[in-house]
């Protein structure tokens, strides 16, 4: 392996983060998640590549907690410090030997971007993975760099925070038992469920299997149900004493647009009317990507569940006189009575329970927390012609 990867300043700079065999943090979690949501990958990971294997700090669709040196990707991208783009891990004159390209998990595509701290050190990388050959673009080139700009933040994050919590300082304490509790819950019910569901996909590309293929799938689909109403719970039942995360470092509100668009594509396609999108210029905000993206990922969902499929949504991004983002719907809106409720942990109006919307009613309390998180605003207007939901934001520095 390479000089620099086995660079002691790099080593030691590493474990000072000391997520190295520990559960997983729940935001470098949600990071590659929304990460894999965005590329359409089945895959992603946030690698620390230490000396002699790579750590699994952030992991979404892989069995291993870690791999040797040996099969990482990841690691290339050290002594480089740059992006690296495999559209077909077959075809290339090292990685096709890999175990990882010839077994299981049986890698193809990858795209990963080098994850710099803020004294320059490569402490891995942000990566999305597939088991199919494909390309992808600059502009989402730029956006794995983004990713892997928030996975150091996040790190920084958590350093700072264990140092703060060993000088006895209560609320991170507080941020750290929550840290705890959900990383607890991802250990023991999501990652069962992800390999469940990995172990499905295997047996869904078995030809002998194919009479059986209409009972695979709704497990599968039952499966990530199961694990985003998890996730869906632990953002809005967090502890009263439990801190909010702070901003973590700029991010093109456009982009946290895209994300939501992207996690919602699912329900956005069962629409006759397609979603009327309407971007603004480069407006940087300090955000978590994931977070921000998850707060606006739950308006638009409202908006999608609660509008008809002909009446249309548009989605709005200006920077006057804030950086701001409007989602305006022409549903049914919601009963001036109500409107003072909404933010209520599980509240449910007369219209989502009379019929069966979809949803426990945490959706409007996770947006607001997150929002108010970034410093913003959210206000949610209504009348018997739509809502309309307005995040504003404060612009990075």
């Amino acid at each position: 392996m390479s000089d620099e990867v086995n660079d002691e300043a790099r080593l030691a700079a590493l474990r000072t983060y000391r997520v190295l065999d520990q559960p997983r943090p729940a935001v470098l979690d949600d990071l590659t998640r929304l990460a894999a949501t965005m590329f359409d990958t089945p895959m992603a990971a946030v690698s620390l590549v230490e000396r002699d294997r790579q750590w699994f700090a952030g992991n979404v669709g892989l069995a291993d907690r870690e791999t040797p040196l040996d099969v990482s990707f990841c690691a290339t991208l050290v002594p480089t410090r740059k992006p690296l783009v495999v559209p077909d891990a077959t075809l290339h004159p090292r990685f096709s030997a890999y175990r990882n390209v010839i077994d299981a998990p049986h890698i193809r595509f990858y795209a990963g971007a080098p994850v710099v701290d803020e004294d320059g050190h490569v402490l891995g990388a942000m990566c999305v993975i597939d088991d199919q050959p494909r390309e992808v673009a600059d502009r989402q080139i730029d956006a794995l760099t983004t990713f892997a700009g928030q996975a150091a933040q996040h790190l920084a994050a958590i350093r700072s925070r264990l140092r703060m919590a060993e000088l006895g300082d209560h609320l991170a304490r507080a941020a750290q038992r929550e840290e705890d509790l959900v990383a607890t819950i991802t250990h023991e019910l999501r990652t069962p469920v992800t390999s469940i569901q990995g172990y499905l996909e295997l047996l869904a590309e078995n030809e002998e299997l194919e009479p059986y293929r209409r009972l695979i799938e709704p497990i599968h689909r039952n499966g990530r149900r199961l694990v985003a109403m998890v996730d869906h719970i632990l953002a809005g039942t967090r502890p009263h004493d439990a801190p909010l995360p702070a901003p973590i470092g700029p991010v093109d509100l456009n982009t946290v647009v895209a994300a939501a668009l992207t996690s919602c594509r699912a329900l956005a396609a069962l629409r006759a009317e397609p979603i009327d999108v309407r971007p603004g210029p480069p407006l940087p905000v300090r955000a978590d990507l994931a977070r921000l993206a998850h707060a606006v990922e739950q308006l638009l969902s409202n908006a999608l569940l609660f509008t008809p499929a002909d009446r249309p949504i548009t989605v709005r991004v200006t920077g006057t006189p804030q950086p701001t983002i409007e989602i305006i719907d022409s549903g049914m809106g919601i009963p001036e009575d109500e409107l003072p409720y909404v933010f209520d942990r599980f509240y449910r109006g007369r219209y989502a329970r009379e019929q069966a919307v979809p949803g426990v009613g945490l959706g409007l309390t996770i947006a607001r927390a997150a929002i108010a998180a970034h410093l913003g605003s959210l206000e949610v207007t209504s009348d018997m012609c739509g809502t309309t939901a307005r995040v504003t934001l404060p612009a990075a520095a």
